[in-house]
């Protein structure tokens, strides 16, 4: 089942690949073609959810290991898209999303699963469960970031934008519900795991530097929304700094898995 979704969503990729190759122009064939993105999507997303269910039928939960992390990560980001499309149009950041579903999920099937990580505990799953869904949201805000500086850079520059996407200013506003249901997960996160990790006796890694830093970019882009207004450039700049900390402290985490 598991490489039905990977074939699934590799399928999807390409579809949103192709809608951007076409220039995003507003065509009737570029209607269905976004349609049909969306729901090759939507069936990775089915497909997904029914190999995370079935592997825990076979007693490998979501939270088993950092592979099970990243299928994690790489279903919610999907569903995370969708929910998005239900208000908005957004095919070109799904051209972005839909490919980093696909890497997630490679990545989780690369990763080693243990047979059971008794040291997890109830503490830790939620400490994972929360930075989880924290990172997950962090995600789709930089994927949202990443249209809108796209976008914007061809407004100054006076080229033609495409039609698959809103306004900057709505752009901008998704880009902060985003951001504001993210950052209270992850610092809940930060601080359960904080009092969790010194109960396992461990020690001070980097990759927990690099996630205080990520902690720090979001708590600086909330308070300067707030305080001094930040928006648009700005706002997105700073999101593509915070996550790719996130983006640092996961490829740590799954580099230690590979070296055991």
């Amino acid at each position: 089942m598991e490489w039905f979704a990977v074939g699934a969503y590799a399928l999807a990729s390409a579809v949103f690949l192709l809608l951007v190759a076409r220039g995003g122009k507003g065509s009737p064939a570029e209607t269905r073609l976004a349609t049909a993105a969306r729901l090759a999507l939507v069936g990775a997303f089915v497909v997904h959810a029914a190999d995370i269910g079935l592997r825990c039928v076979h007693g490998i939960h979501p939270f088993a290991g950092v592979g099970e992390v990243l299928s994690l990560s790489s279903w919610l980001l999907s569903g995370g898209y969708l929910a998005l499309t239900l208000r908005h149009r957004l095919s070109v950041v799904g051209s972005l999303v839909a490919p980093a579903s696909l890497v997630l999920l490679l990545l989780a099937r690369v990763a080693p699963v243990p047979a059971g990580d008794v040291r997890l505990g109830v503490l830790g799953r939620v400490h994972v469960s929360l930075a989880t869904a924290g990172v997950v949201a962090f995600g789709l805000a930089a994927a949202v970031a990443v249209f809108y500086l796209v976008q914007e850079s061809r407004l100054k520059q006076r080229r033609p934008v495409t039609s698959r996407g809103p306004a900057l200013q709505t752009l901008d506003e998704i880009n902060q519900r985003c951001v504001t249901l993210g950052f209270p997960v992850f610092t809940v996160a930060l601080v359960i795991g904080a009092v969790w990790v010194p109960h396992l006796g461990a020690r001070l890694r980097p990759e927990h530097s690099f996630a205080l830093a990520s902690w720090m970019a979001f708590a600086a882009l909330v308070v300067a929304r707030l305080t001094v207004g930040w928006r648009g450039r700005r706002a997105a700049w700073l999101t593509l700094i915070g996550f790719a900390s996130a983006l640092v402290v996961l490829a740590m985490y799954v580099v230690r898995s590979r070296l055991g």
